[in-house]
């Protein structure tokens, strides 16, 4: 059999997969072992050189759908192949009782299905994974402190109180954990308000800017607003304007 055909069927999926409204999976990739690197600007460096690509990637893929949605949206008339598709969409962004063929509920997972602020979400990760050297990080790819709630899901903190349940979820890369991230955010009632700024922002023809959204993460920490003030911190302290 030909070598080169199974590299141009790889090569025609890479190329149809934003137009069809997916992203091909990159595969696990191993983080490096940060603790290698002197804390610092060093660590800094290469943490955000491992980070970025991927919060990129990701973010590019939401926006391969919402390009497709936008387009069905427009369009007002979704086929059968459209509507199976939209279906499948609304149940990856939670949202109940969907009807593909009404305008309103598609409006309601356009404000869900948009990107995340590189700036925020590189932020987050730096800190609550510690500059990737925390525990979650190293032995459950957790970069965002997400938790779950099935014993044996991930792993059990050490300082959980007693008669608590939770674990911090473990993952299979750290781009299934960016993934993971990313639908919370998108999905999560608690971070409605960041998507009503953010919807606001595309709306009124603005940049939609992490340290424009970063108040709307409240929520996200039990430490509420001085979370956000070191979220900002972080974001203008590393530069990180620059990926949004």
């Amino acid at each position: 059999m030909n070598k080169i055909w199974p590299l141009a069927v790889i090569a025609v999926l890479f190329v149809l997969a934003p137009l069809l409204g997916f992203w091909l999976p990159l595969g696990p990739s191993a983080a490096p072992n940060f603790d290698d690197y002197a804390a610092g600007d060093a660590r800094k460096a290469a943490f955000f050189e491992y980070m970025v690509p991927l919060v990129e990637q990701e973010n590019a893929a939401i926006l391969s759908s919402r390009e497709r949605l936008l387009a069905i949206q427009e369009h007002g008339a979704p086929g059968w192949a459209e509507r199976r598709w939209l279906l499948q969409l609304a149940e990856r962004y939670e949202l109940e009782e969907f009807d593909p063929i009404e305008t309103a509920d598609r409006a309601q997972l356009i404000k869900r299905l948009d990107v995340v602020p590189p700036s925020i979400a590189l932020a987050q990760a730096a800190n609550e994974s510690a500059w990737g050297t925390s525990r979650f990080a190293r032995l459950g790819n957790n970069y965002f402190g997400q938790w779950c709630f099935v014993a044996g899901c991930g792993l059990v903190p050490e300082a959980r109180n007693a008669g608590a349940s939770h674990e911090v979820a473990a993952f299979a890369s750290v781009r299934e954990s960016v993934r993971r991230y990313m639908n919370n955010i998108n999905t999560h009632p608690a971070y409605a308000d960041l998507r009503n700024r953010r919807a606001s922002l595309r709306s009124e023809g603005n940049d939609i800017s992490g340290l424009a959204l970063a108040p709307a993460l409240i929520r996200y920490s039990e430490r509420g607003q001085e979370y956000v003030s070191e979220l900002q911190a972080m974001i203008r302290g590393n530069g990180l304007q620059q990926y949004d």
